[in-house]
């Protein structure tokens, strides 16, 4: 197991010491079960509560990192689900939440790459596992994977992540010597559909995740992902302040802007992401913390922060996003690659099913031979 790195920074946005506050201030609203709720007295969901874990562990708050993971697993169900909202340790919304049950996986690989802890991956092997395995039990026919068991239609952003999930997954899998060729045949046919059949997902084109979640989630790279951002830039981007979580509405958030600065990384778009990720800091507190957004214009009830409440799941993207950018744009922790994908293996060949694309083909022989 490694010590801990050094706390990642961006030069002229945010120094390691101002991360570490962030860090301090996620840490300050973990309940003493080690639930990481959005806000204090709100509620928590597994995939929030797992992106706060990540960035506890690259601020420096180990510790707290490490009992955020402890809980996560006392809170699976026996069919590898995790209920949708849990309020100080009481389900209030019982659905399970394809997306939000995928995200376990990037987070024990997340730990991985900065600690190399391999009994802590062992141990959590089996939630992630049982987890991985419930999502693509919901794949629907066209490749994309059910929201919830009782509502019939998947979401772009959330299947989006579930990619990501699944190559974490398999780069578990491959670390702990425990093939998992079913995710891999899941991943194909998911990275296909986002790619070719982003309209057979219910349409959700008014948010801003639907937009850059697939280049984030790792199924769009290259040209298509540079042509899929410059089609939306004008509606989503508001200079100066970050961009809007809904195209329809004067209000910029900040969790939605360290993500698209992160896709920008991605594709090597630094200055860019850069630019995005210090416009944002209009958001952040004194203590650190970040309001979830900003409402702006020239109304009597605008121009001000919106909800008035500071949330850790705004800090975390910030911490993340200091994270990937810290590689080009100052310094960053081994972990700093986990939104490029660039720890995972070789991506998913592409399946295509219930469709008359080319891809089919290769159905069979990945059937009979899927390592």
């Amino acid at each position: 197991m490694t010590d801990h790195p050094c706390i990642p920074y961006v030069n002229g946005v945010l120094t390691s010491q101002e991360v570490s506050m962030t860090a301090r201030a996620i840490a300050m609203v973990q309940e003493p079960c080690g639930a990481i709720p959005w806000a204090t007295g709100e509620h928590t969901d597994i995939w929030n509560h797992v992106e706060a874990a990540m960035a506890l562990l690259v601020g420096g708050e180990t510790a707290a990192a490490e009992r955020a993971y402890a809980w996560v697993p006392t809170m699976q169900r026996p069919d590898g689900s995790w209920p949708m909202k849990i309020v100080r340790g009481e389900v209030v919304d019982d659905r399970g939440e394809v997306n939000m049950s995928a995200y376990l996986a990037v987070g024990i690989w997340h730990h991985w790459l900065l600690r190399r802890d391999l009994g802590f991956v062992q141990h959590f092997w089996p939630s992630v596992r049982r987890g991985l395995d419930w999502v693509i039990s919901q794949q629907l026919p066209f490749g994309g994977i059910q929201w919830t068991p009782t509502e019939r239609f998947a979401l772009l952003a959330g299947s989006s992540s579930i990619y990501q999930s699944l190559r974490a997954g398999v780069a578990l899998a491959e670390l702990l010597d425990d093939p998992q060729p079913e995710w891999e045949l899941a991943g194909g046919r998911l990275g296909h559909a986002i790619r070719e059949h982003p309209d057979c997902f219910a349409d959700k084109s008014t948010y801003s995740m639907d937009w850059y979640y697939p280049i984030l989630g790792g199924a769009v790279r290259g040209p298509e992902a540079l042509a899929m951002l410059e089609s939306r830039w004008k509606d989503f981007v508001v200079a100066g302040l970050g961009i809007r979580c809904v195209d329809t509405n004067p209000w910029v958030t900040g969790a939605e802007t360290c993500e698209l600065a992160m896709a920008l990384d991605a594709l090597g778009d630094h200055a860019r992401a850069v630019r995005l990720l210090r416009e944002m800091q209009h958001l952040r507190s004194e203590r650190g913390e970040y309001w979830t957004g900003w409402v702006f214009g020239n109304q009597p009830d605008q121009n001000q922060f919106w909800p008035v409440e500071h949330t850790t799941y705004t800090a975390a993207a910030v911490i993340l996003a200091v994270d990937a950018l810290g590689a080009v744009a100052g310094g960053a922790s081994a972990g700093s690659g986990i939104m490029r994908g660039t720890s995972f293996g070789p991506d998913f060949r592409e399946i295509a099913l219930e469709c008359d694309c080319a891809s089919l083909e290769q159905v069979a022989s990945l059937t009979s031979n899927p390592s």
